[in-house]
């Protein structure tokens, strides 16, 4: 008897650790649901939505220059002396142009942003989806665009909400709303808030991730089942950020850096951030009682196949059986002769 293999190294590590079990089933998860595949397309639409934002920006600004005519005339004086010759009169002329257009300006650019935001939302709702092993049914091509928007518009006062939490702990901020309440010059005030800072930023990623997670996708899934999983990817998103200020800070020197590096810096965060959210969607998706609850899986139709098999002839059985009951005819046959 062959004794049967013994299991690697891996496996004797998920049977012993049940967080590396768990990490390995999230990334099985990650990867059999295409999750770099979601991830690029996720960051495809966010950096093709950030040129209609950018046109609807101008406009905006367009409109506010357009009513202040001493503003206006200050930031054409300010180009004219930053840049001289020709072109900085090109500047103005194409600032001047852009102010004009700012109506046509910001009807394309909202066009545009709402076409764009609803592919990005489709892709990340899709892909939470994915992650979740939803079975999901192509419905009523209107309506899910309809829901697709509002997931838009939810997600949008959310990033604004989140973003406002996130700059209300800023340490700046702390610092003039201290010295406005007479409270300045202490001993270690500045690593204090720089901790509250990271606190109060961490808190706020925690509860955006929790509910990205559980109400992005098509079927809207519990707050408890993702707490665990936002706080996985609020705190990967944290270290991510500081490693990513550093990152700028070396590359933005040089004039190659200072041209591609945002570009570039923006496509890797926008990248990372995505994949990040999709591991932490697997994270909660392959948790202990999230699988137990999902529900068996139907077993798949039995197939009857009827097999008829035609013989000609006696063949090599009915040529046995023939002589055999020939040879128990012949006995019978004597043994009644003997009688006789």
């Amino acid at each position: 008897m062959t004794e049967p293999a013994k299991p690697g190294i891996l496996d004797r590590l998920r049977a012993r650790y049940g967080w590396f079990d768990h990490v390995m089933r999230a990334q099985e998860r990650y990867q059999s649901r295409k999750g770099d595949f979601f991830a690029a397309g996720i960051t495809y639409f966010t950096i093709f939505a950030l040129f209609p934002l950018l046109m609807v920006g101008f406009a905006v600004v367009g409109f506010v220059l357009s009513r202040q005519p001493d503003v206006l005339a200050d930031i054409e004086t300010r180009i004219k002396h930053a840049v001289s010759g020709d072109f900085g009169q090109q500047l103005v002329n194409l600032m001047d142009s852009a102010i004009n257009s700012r109506t046509s300006l910001g009807i394309i650019g909202l066009a545009t942003a709402a076409w764009a935001g609803l592919g990005w939302m489709a892709n990340l709702r899709e892909a939470l989806s994915a992650m979740w092993e939803e079975r999901t049914e192509t419905g009523n091509f209107v309506r899910t665009k309809l829901s697709d928007l509002l997931a838009l518009l939810s997600a949008f006062v959310a990033i604004v909400v989140t973003v406002g939490l996130t700059a209300l702990g800023d340490p700046a901020l702390m610092t003039k709303v201290l010295g406005w309440i007479g409270v300045h010059d202490i001993p270690g005030l500045g690593g204090v808030l720089r901790a509250v800072s990271l606190f109060v930023s961490l808190g706020v990623s925690w509860l955006f991730f929790t509910w990205l997670i559980a109400r992005m996708p098509r079927e809207p899934h519990s707050f408890a089942s993702s707490m665990r999983a936002g706080l996985l990817a609020a705190v990967g998103f944290e270290i991510f950020k500081q490693v990513a200020s550093i990152y700028l800070r070396t590359v933005l020197h040089g004039p190659a850096g200072a041209t591609f590096g945002p570009v570039l810096g923006l496509m890797v965060f926008a990248y990372i951030t995505a994949r990040l959210i999709l591991f932490a969607t697997a994270w909660a998706a392959t948790s202990t009682e999230n699988l137990a609850a999902e529900p068996a899986a139907p077993p798949d139709p039995a197939q009857i196949t009827p097999r008829v098999q035609v013989r000609e002839g006696l063949g090599v059985r009915g040529m046995l059986a023939a002589a055999a009951l020939g040879a128990l005819g012949a006995l019978g046959f004597s043994h009644l002769l003997r009688r006789r």
